[in-house]
Protein backbone atom coordinates (compact mmCIF):
# COMPACT_ATOMS: atom_id res chain seq x y z
CA UNK A 1 0.00 0.00 0.00
CA UNK A 2 1.26 3.25 -0.62
CA UNK A 3 1.87 6.41 1.79
CA UNK A 4 -1.16 7.88 -0.01
CA UNK A 5 -3.35 5.21 0.44
CA UNK A 6 -2.45 4.93 4.13
CA UNK A 7 -3.41 8.44 4.61
CA UNK A 8 -6.61 8.31 2.50
CA UNK A 9 -7.61 5.27 5.25
CA UNK A 10 -6.49 7.88 8.20
CA UNK A 11 -8.70 10.54 6.53
CA UNK A 12 -11.62 8.46 5.86
CA UNK A 13 -11.37 6.85 10.13
CA UNK A 14 -10.89 10.28 10.76
CA UNK A 15 -13.72 12.09 9.34
CA UNK A 16 -16.02 9.56 9.77
CA UNK A 17 -15.84 10.21 14.08
CA UNK A 18 -15.68 14.23 13.68
CA UNK A 19 -17.99 16.44 14.23
CA UNK A 20 -19.22 19.06 11.46
CA UNK A 21 -16.40 22.18 11.75
CA UNK A 22 -18.43 24.78 13.04
CA UNK A 23 -15.21 27.08 13.05
CA UNK A 24 -14.71 30.32 11.57
CA UNK A 25 -12.74 30.80 8.55
CA UNK A 26 -10.37 33.69 9.96
CA UNK A 27 -7.56 32.03 13.11
CA UNK A 28 -9.36 32.33 16.52
CA UNK A 29 -5.89 33.74 17.74
CA UNK A 30 -5.29 36.18 14.84
CA UNK A 31 -2.02 34.23 14.63
CA UNK A 32 0.17 33.11 11.62
CA UNK A 33 2.76 30.84 11.81
CA UNK A 34 5.90 30.70 8.79
CA UNK A 35 7.75 27.77 9.51
CA UNK A 36 9.89 25.14 7.11
CA UNK A 37 8.04 22.39 4.93
CA UNK A 38 10.70 19.78 7.17
CA UNK A 39 8.97 16.41 8.45
CA UNK A 40 10.45 16.68 12.21
CA UNK A 41 8.48 20.24 12.86
CA UNK A 42 5.45 19.85 13.71
CA UNK A 43 4.17 23.15 15.04
CA UNK A 44 0.67 22.76 15.89
CA UNK A 45 2.70 20.55 18.50
CA UNK A 46 5.73 22.46 19.17
CA UNK A 47 3.16 25.62 19.99
CA UNK A 48 0.08 24.02 21.49
CA UNK A 49 -1.86 24.63 19.01
CA UNK A 50 -5.52 23.90 18.15
CA UNK A 51 -7.82 23.63 15.05
CA UNK A 52 -8.42 27.00 13.67
CA UNK A 53 -6.18 28.66 16.27
CA UNK A 54 -3.54 29.81 13.86
CA UNK A 55 -2.52 29.82 9.67
CA UNK A 56 0.30 27.67 9.46
CA UNK A 57 2.44 28.84 6.27
CA UNK A 58 5.41 26.21 5.39
CA UNK A 59 7.60 26.53 2.56
CA UNK A 60 11.39 24.86 1.95
CA UNK A 61 13.34 26.73 4.89
CA UNK A 62 10.51 28.70 6.10
CA UNK A 63 11.21 32.02 3.94
CA UNK A 64 8.86 35.23 4.38
CA UNK A 65 9.76 35.96 0.50
CA UNK A 66 8.30 32.97 -0.68
CA UNK A 67 5.15 33.21 1.65
CA UNK A 68 4.49 37.32 1.29
CA UNK A 69 1.17 36.43 -1.00
CA UNK A 70 0.24 34.09 2.13
CA UNK A 71 1.14 36.41 4.87
CA UNK A 72 -0.62 39.19 3.09
CA UNK A 73 -3.93 37.36 2.59
CA UNK A 74 -3.52 35.96 6.19
CA UNK A 75 -3.41 39.51 7.63
CA UNK A 76 -6.03 41.74 5.16
CA UNK A 77 -8.22 39.06 4.33
CA UNK A 78 -8.60 37.00 7.36
CA UNK A 79 -7.30 39.56 10.35
CA UNK A 80 -4.14 38.05 11.31
CA UNK A 81 -1.81 40.45 13.90
CA UNK A 82 0.91 38.58 14.54
CA UNK A 83 3.87 36.52 12.64
CA UNK A 84 6.26 34.08 14.43
CA UNK A 85 8.45 33.03 11.49
CA UNK A 86 10.24 29.95 12.76
CA UNK A 87 13.30 28.31 11.03
CA UNK A 88 15.21 24.96 12.43
CA UNK A 89 18.61 23.66 13.21
CA UNK A 90 19.72 21.30 11.23
CA UNK A 91 18.07 22.90 7.55
CA UNK A 92 19.17 21.25 4.34
CA UNK A 93 18.78 24.89 3.18
CA UNK A 94 22.20 25.71 4.13
CA UNK A 95 23.49 22.60 2.22
CA UNK A 96 23.90 23.91 -1.00
CA UNK A 97 23.86 27.27 -3.35
CA UNK A 98 20.89 28.19 -6.07
CA UNK A 99 23.37 27.23 -8.56
CA UNK A 100 24.49 24.29 -7.27
CA UNK A 101 20.50 23.24 -6.69
CA UNK A 102 19.90 24.22 -10.41
CA UNK A 103 22.68 21.92 -11.89
CA UNK A 104 21.99 19.28 -9.96
CA UNK A 105 17.88 19.29 -10.89
CA UNK A 106 18.60 19.77 -14.69
CA UNK A 107 20.96 16.89 -14.63
CA UNK A 108 18.69 14.44 -12.99
CA UNK A 109 15.70 16.06 -15.04
CA UNK A 110 17.94 15.84 -18.09
CA UNK A 111 16.75 19.27 -18.92
CA UNK A 112 18.99 20.49 -22.51
CA UNK A 113 20.04 24.13 -22.10
CA UNK A 114 17.39 25.38 -24.09
CA UNK A 115 14.39 23.70 -22.68
CA UNK A 116 11.31 25.20 -20.90
CA UNK A 117 11.85 23.29 -18.37
CA UNK A 118 15.42 24.28 -18.28
CA UNK A 119 14.21 28.14 -18.73
CA UNK A 120 12.01 27.84 -15.84
CA UNK A 121 14.86 26.48 -13.93
CA UNK A 122 17.43 28.98 -14.32
CA UNK A 123 14.79 31.77 -12.83
CA UNK A 124 13.48 29.92 -9.37
CA UNK A 125 15.30 31.44 -6.90
CA UNK A 126 15.93 28.70 -3.97
CA UNK A 127 16.41 31.27 -1.58
CA UNK A 128 18.91 29.17 0.39
CA UNK A 129 20.96 30.46 3.09
CA UNK A 130 24.19 30.26 4.99
CA UNK A 131 23.27 30.17 9.19
CA UNK A 132 19.78 30.04 10.13
CA UNK A 133 20.12 32.38 12.97
CA UNK A 134 21.27 35.71 10.39
CA UNK A 135 18.44 34.33 7.83
CA UNK A 136 15.64 34.57 10.64
CA UNK A 137 16.50 37.94 11.29
CA UNK A 138 17.09 38.63 7.67
CA UNK A 139 13.25 37.42 6.90
CA UNK A 140 12.12 39.50 9.99
CA UNK A 141 13.78 42.35 8.43
CA UNK A 142 12.09 41.90 5.37
CA UNK A 143 8.28 41.67 6.54
CA UNK A 144 8.99 44.35 8.61
CA UNK A 145 10.23 46.71 5.72
CA UNK A 146 7.30 45.52 3.38
CA UNK A 147 4.18 48.08 2.89
CA UNK A 148 2.07 45.36 2.39
CA UNK A 149 2.67 43.64 5.92
CA UNK A 150 1.35 44.47 9.40
CA UNK A 151 5.21 45.16 11.10
CA UNK A 152 3.83 45.50 15.28
CA UNK A 153 4.15 42.00 15.54
CA UNK A 154 6.37 40.21 14.18
CA UNK A 155 8.74 37.75 15.97
CA UNK A 156 11.89 35.64 15.12
CA UNK A 157 12.34 31.88 16.15
CA UNK A 158 15.03 29.03 15.39
CA UNK A 159 13.30 25.88 16.46
CA UNK A 160 16.05 23.01 17.76
CA UNK A 161 15.11 20.20 15.97
CA UNK A 162 16.99 17.59 18.79
CA UNK A 163 15.03 19.01 21.87
CA UNK A 164 12.18 20.92 20.89
CA UNK A 165 12.51 24.10 21.51
CA UNK A 166 12.69 27.62 20.35
CA UNK A 167 15.12 30.36 21.20
CA UNK A 168 14.18 33.55 20.17
CA UNK A 169 16.53 36.00 17.58
CA UNK A 170 14.35 38.27 16.41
Amino acid sequence: MTATANYLAANKAFSASRPANQLPLPPSKQVLVLTCMDARILPEAALGLKEGEAHVVRNAGGRAPEALRSIVISQQLLATKEILVIQHTDCGMVTFTTDQARGLIAKNLNLSADSTGRKTLDQLEFLEFPEVENNVKADVEFLKKSELVDTNNITGYVYDVKSGALKQVA
